[in-house]
């Protein structure tokens, strides 16, 4: 959660950055090959991969689900504003470079509260000249704050697609989680997406590593079954082809579609 009051523009004053206690954003950018993370996210991370050395292979999977997922929004769906919450550090592929390579004119805001977050969103995340892009250093909680903020970019009265990428595993109650989405779905206007992957339980590989993860990192993690987490949609449009691996995701011709412990999910708002 957020570590103080936001400052105008929805982002904190002097954000403090803890380097002794590992963070989800740091541990996930090094196991996609990053360099914005420090000794204590790589332990935790080495320690997963040691018990599953598939683990960084399937954060690159999950990736791609993501640019397949914004590439899908902008071009079918006809999405030209995105909400990505749980931005995390910035990669390739991320969401405005996306969707601003299909429709230059797509509006993107970006929602995190990890002050290394913070600080490198400022320097990395740039937009085409027809697009718009803005960073909101808020809480998942706080849907007040981020709509309220991000308002100041996007047109609340047009379609919106949210984007949850490997944040609603850290909400542990169903309940809590399905409130979250429909804090957010119930403000957006008809026609606007929710789009996620999260972690499932669906291995038992899977679930030791997330033991793992959770004896140190911060904030810790949940995983669910396929069917929990289309139960979290409810009200929504599945979108074809329902809840499946992200390697399943409306695969590119030709991509490897083997099963992996990350399951993707699109919502349309009726």
């Amino acid at each position: 959660m957020a570590d103080g009051p936001a400052a105008p523009g929805g982002e904190r004053d002097n954000p403090k950055l803890d380097t002794t206690v590992p963070q989800t954003a740091r541990i996930w950018n090094y196991l996609l090959g990053g360099k914005d993370n420090f000794a204590v996210d790589r332990e935790v991370g080495d320690q997963i991969i040691t018990n599953l050395p598939q683990l960084a292979e399937n954060a690159r999977l999950s990736r791609a689900y993501l640019a397949r997922a914004v590439r899908f929004l902008a071009g079918e769906a006809g999405i030209r504003q995105f909400l990505d919450i749980g931005t995390g550090l910035p990669t390739a592929d991320n969401t405005h470079e996306v969707a601003q390579s299909v429709t230059p004119e797509a509006r993107i805001v970006y929602v995190d509260n990890d002050p290394l977050v913070l600080a490198h969103a400022r320097a990395l995340l740039t937009t085409s000249e027809a697009g718009a892009t803005d960073y909101i250093d808020a809480d998942l909680h706080d849907s007040d704050t981020i709509l309220r903020e991000a308002g100041r970019t996007l047109d609340l009265d047009q379609p919106v697609a949210l984007m949850l990428m490997g944040i609603l595993g850290h909400i542990e109650s169903d309940d809590e989680a399905r409130g979250i989405i429909k804090s957010f779905m119930d403000r957006l206007p008809s026609g606007s997406y929710v789009a996620m992957y999260d972690g499932s339980d669906t291995s038992p590989e899977n679930t030791e590593a997330v033991r793992i993860w959770n004896i140190s990192a911060n904030p810790k993690y949940h995983l669910r079954t396929p069917e929990q987490f289309v139960g979290l949609f409810d009200g929504l449009e599945i979108v074809a082809p329902g809840a499946v691996p992200v390697t399943r995701w409306r695969p590119e011709p030709g991509a490897e579609t083997d099963e992996i412990d990350q399951y993707a999910l699109v919502g349309r708002k009726p």
